[in-house]
């Protein structure tokens, strides 16, 4: 296996393999440029953030500055809309559903490494991905750990870790991020 595919399937692999770094180098380049233009260019910027995106439906609004490792792991559904200085680091597939806001600040890691400091220590890291529902709503500074599944209708509350996959229609908040409120479809 490439470093490459072994990085998707979730194994350890090697990220300064020259592949790995040629493809975060091209993403960072598309997205320094989407970062960089003017509000009155938004046309070209948003059909560059299709470009970095593996997949995009549409509707997509994406506020600048983002920042992302590969981008092409990203898919996201309709009427996408990502607040300003949202981080995804993408090693692993991101899923995001339709209709999901993210507020400023939301960070997305895929990326882990070995509790062992000596594994560690190599180098070698793994991914492991990340699903979004449908509705979901995580508010700024949030952060959404490796392996985490968010359920439809759930709400993520400001300055939330989220270390755990949580059902549908939860409000959730916290450090670590815990159940807060259930059944918010009344709400």
């Amino acid at each position: 296996m490439t470093e490459k595919e072994k990085m998707l399937a979730g194994e350890y692999y090697d990220p300064l393999d020259p592949q790995l770094c040629k493809e975060r180098d091209e993403a960072r380049l598309l997205f320094h440029k989407i970062n960089s233009l003017p509000e009155d260019k938004k046309e070209e910027r948003d059909q560059l953030m299709y470009e970095l995106l593996g997949k995009a439906g549409k509707g997509l609004w994406i506020e600048p500055p983002i920042y992302v490792d590969y981008g092409k792991n990203i898919h996201a559904g309709e009427n996408f809309f990502m607040n300003f200085g949202c981080c995804i680091l993408d090693l692993a597939p991101v899923t995001i559903g339709d209709n999901v806001m993210f507020g400023p600040n939301v960070q997305i890691y895929t990326a882990s490494h070995p509790l062992n400091a000596k594994k560690r220590h190599s180098g070698k890291e793994f991914g492991k991905p990340i699903t979004i529902g449908n509705y979901v709503w995580i508010g700024g500074n949030a952060t959404i750990c490796p392996g985490v599944t968010l359920g439809n209708g759930v709400v993520v509350g400001a300055g939330a870790v989220v270390t755990k996959s949580f059902p549908d229609n939860v409000f959730i908040a916290g450090n670590p991020a815990r159940i807060i409120k259930t059944d918010i479809n009344d709400s």
